[in-house]
Formats: structure tokens, C-alpha cells, sequence
């Protein structure tokens, strides 16, 4: 049988399981285990576990589940919530500043925890019944938390890059650098978004009042004196010091990622037992149950991906189809639109973290031919699977959202998600033209050694 037609019963028997409902951890594991027994020797069974295991002996996947304690403790503190109202209380002056502060405060907060779905739960959960009650409209609300937590991915640490810099042979330090200044572009566009759409509604609802209708909760101004201002950041500073230590330490040179990791786990659980009282069993125990179920999940979705990427290399799917990309002579900036929507077509229905290591074998080596930096197309691609994560029909935001503004309809939180989409779109195509905007901060800190 060829090599086409082995591909394309691979592909066909994935979609299957994946639409069959199977969880992607198992479905990914069954496909790459029946294949194994129908196409590769009797032996290769036998060798699964050690294959598996040795696929995942990466000091560098150790960072993940301590960084996923870190976000649990951040997020299942009041973190969030503190962090949301010092940032409004700064920020109140300005038109449209508690949009603003909430695209900050998930900045800064995915900074702190990497996780998309956290940082939506823990700002989203004080912002936008605030923004509810200060008249902004639901989409606009919804729309700002849900794009504002996928930064978690993009800005460091991110559990993405970190999958991305194990599936592409590149540096998790210089992945991470190139992510802060796509990620402080995309804050801005945001920002300023927020800005403008504040504007509308703000200039819609004083034309309703001029006429004779009733005063919008949005004509209503805030407002702080110094000390309140000063008052909120006691809580909020040692979380901010924490990030910039742990930055520290992993870019100069003081620990690896999974040291950094440790450190900035074990800190966090410091902080939130100082600040919060956060100490008890009763208390941790959350923390540390969330943290080993969501380690769990993804390291069993990492393994099967895994052993998936290389039964598909075994049987040389993966080599045939970056041969057939290549074959087909596409300019370079063709073939990267190609790969990009590819990867938009599979965020309809897959998450980033098996995006990544189902395909990196298939796109990596052409667009490494074509000459494209692996590091910046790192950042590409992440913004691209931001977009997955707040467009139906399976953006995790978008439910997340839904789960905890549930007066919201569905429709208009999808709604209020497509013009941040538009946006990344733009930020992607700004990169494309000034990919010095992701790589310099890596070329100044950590020049490459290739």
C-alpha cells in the first residue's frame, strides 16, 4: 500500500475519532496503536511505553507541571481580582480605562499564571460584571476577556511554547523572549480597540440622553483620590516582583526553565499563604488537586501526540507530505499563508497543544527550506492558535466565558470575540513585515548559536 493512501487513512481514521466525540489523548493513542498493528512489525507494540517514555524524557516538558501550579495558585487566589481593580483604579481617567485596565490586568495576569482559560476565570470573574454595571454592552465585555486571556499562550511562561520549543529543536529562551513584543503589540491593538468601541457607545448612549431617555451607567464617571490609588497596590506589587524575578532568573542565566519553574511554583504558594492566608490543607488542597489533574490531562495529551507524530514518521506520512509541500514550488510567503490557514482550519476543532505536535513534523522542514526562522514562526503560529481559542465552534474562551457571565448569549459573546480576531490577523500580518518586532529582544539577550 502507498504511502498516500496510508496518509490519507491516517487522516481520515484521526477526523473520525476526533468527531466520534473520543477525547483527544485517546483517540490520537488508538489511531497511532491500531496502525502500529496494521502496518508496522509485531515488535513495535512491545516498544509503546519505552517510546513514549522516551519522547517525554525532556527536562524541558518538567516545566509544565510547575508552571501549571504556579497559574492554579495565582488563579484560585483573589490575584485576579486585585490585580483587575488596581489596574482600574490607575486607570479610570482614561475613555474606555476599564476596558483598558481589563486588557492589562489579563496581560500581566497571563504573564503571572500561563493559561488562557485561568487568566479568562480569574480577570473575566471581577471584569465583566464591573464592566456590565459601568453600561458597557455584553459582546464588548465578553469580547475583551476572552481575547485578553489568550495572551496567556503568547506571553511567557507559555505551555505552548514550551511544547513548540521541545517539537522544533528550538531554544524555550529565545521562544519565550520573541513572545513579549508580538504580545505587548497585540495588548495595544487591544487596547486601543477598547478605546474606540468605548467611544461608540459612550457618544450612542449621550445622544439617547440628550434626546429625553434615560442616563446610561456608562455616562457615570469614576473617580479615585491618590491615596486609594496607592492603596491598592500593597497586594498586587509582590505578584509583580515575582514575575520579573523569575523573568529574571531564566534570562540571566541564574536557573534553567525548569528550575525557573520550580522556583516561581514554590513562590507563588509563598505569596498566597502570606497575602491571602492561603496555608491550610483545606485551602492548598484545591490548588494542588487542580494542578495534578490539568498536569495529568496534558502530559497524557502530550505522550499520545507524541507516539501519534511518530508512528507518523515511522510509516513516513510526515516525510512524504512536507516532500509533497515542497514538491508543489510554492513561494515562500505562499506556502506560510498555506501552513497558517491549515492551522486556522485545525483550531476549529483541535487545541493548541495537539496542533503543535501533529504537525510540526509536516510544516517545521519546509518552511525551515524555505528559510523562515523557526523562532519567529513560533510566534506566528501561536497567534494563530490564539485565534482558535475565541472563534466557534470549539474556542475554549468562548465557553469559558459563557461559564461565567452565563447571562450573556452565547451569540453575542461570539460576536463580541470577531473584531479581536480581525486584530490578530492585522498583528500577524504586521510581524510578516517587521519580524524584527519578535526577534530582536532573542538576537540582544540570547543570540542564536546556529
Amino acid at each position: 500500500m502507498s504511502t498516500a493512501i496510508i496518509g490519507t487513512l491516517y487522516a481520515g481514521a484521526t477526523l473520525g475519532a476526533m468527531l466520534a466525540g473520543i477525547p483527544i489523548a485517546f483517540a490520537l493513542g488508538a489511531v497511532a496503536l491500531v496502525f502500529m498493528l496494521a502496518f508496522m512489525p509485531g515488535a513495535s507494540l512491545d516498544t509503546v511505553a519505552q517510546n513514549v517514555y522516551e519522547e517525554m524524557a525532556s527536562i524541558t516538558l518538567l516545566s509544565i507541571p510547575l508552571f501549571i501550579l504556579k497559574g492554579a495558585a495565582i488563579g484560585r487566589s483573589k490575584a485576579g481580582q486585585d490585580l483587575y481593580s488596581a489596574m482600574h483604579a490607575w486607570m479610570h481617567k482614561i475613555p474606555g480605562g476599564l476596558g483598558i485596565a481589563n486588557v492589562f490586568a489579563c496581560a500581566l495576569f497571563a504573564a503571572m499564571a500561563g493559561s488562557s482559560p485561568a487568566t479568562c476565570s480569574a480577570i473575566g470573574s471581577a471584569g465583566i460584571p464591573e464592566m456590565r454595571r459601568r453600561g458597557y454592552s455584553g459582546g464588548f465585555a465578553a469580547g475583551i476577556i476572552a481575547a485578553g486571556g489568550t495572551l496567556g499562550i503568547l506571553l511567557p511562561p507559555s505551555i505552548t511554547m514550551i511544547l513548540y520549543a521541545v517539537a522544533a529543536e528550538q531554544s524555550l529562551g529565545r521562544l519565550f523572549l520573541a513572545g513579549i513584543g508580538p504580545g505587548l503589540l497585540l495588548v495595544l491593538l487591544f487596547a486601543a480597540y477598547a478605546a474606540w468601541r468605548f467611544r461608540r457607545e459612550f457618544a450612542t448612549a449621550r445622544a439617547a440622553y440628550a434626546t429625553g431617555g434615560p442616563e446610561h451607567p456608562i455616562l457615570a464617571e469614576d473617580r479615585y483620590s491618590m491615596a486609594e490609588r496607592f492603596s491598592t497596590l500593597p497586594r498586587v506589587l509582590p505578584f509583580v516582583v515575582l514575575l520579573t524575578g523569575v523573568m529574571v532568573a531564566l534570562y540571566g542565566g541564574y536557573a534553567t526553565p525548569s528550575e525557573t519553574a520550580g522556583l516561581g511554583g514554590i513562590l507563588a504558594l509563598v505569596l498566597i499563604a502570606c497575602i491571602y492566608g492561603v496555608w491550610r490543607a483545606r485551602d492548598v488542597s484545591p490548588i494542588l488537586t487542580a494542578t495534578l489533574r490539568e498536569s495529568t490531562m496534558l502530559m497524557l495529551i502530550i505522550g499520545m501526540s507524541l507516539l501519534y507524530a511518530y508512528v507518523m514518521s515511522y510509516l513516513h506520512i510526515s516525510q512524504a507530505a512536507a516532500a509533497a509541500i515542497v514538491g508543489m514550488h510554492l513561494s515562500p510567503w505562499l506556502l506560510l499563508l498555506t501552513i497558517l490557514l491549515l492551522v486556522v482550519g485545525l483550531g476549529f476543532f483541535l487545541p493548541p497543544v495537539s496542533i503543535i505536535l501533529m504537525t510540526a513534523p509536516i510544516i517545521l522542514p519546509p518552511l525551515k527550506e524555505a528559510g523562515f526562522d523557526l523562532v519567529w514562526f513560533g510566534v506566528v503560529m501561536t497567534i494563530t492558535m490564539e485565534m482558535g481559542l475565541i472563534h466557534p465552534p470549539v474556542g475554549l474562551n468562548i465557553f469559558v466565558i459563557k461559564n461565567i457571565a452565563p447571562d450573556i448569549p452565547l451569540s453575542e459573546i461570539i460576536w463580541g470575540t470577531l473584531p479581536f480576531v480581525i486584530l490578530m490577523g492585522i498583528a500577524i500580518l504586521v510581524l510578516c513585515v517587521a519580524p524584527g518586532i519578535a526577534l530582536w529582544l532573542p538576537d540582544l539577550l540570547l543570540p542564536s548559536t546556529k
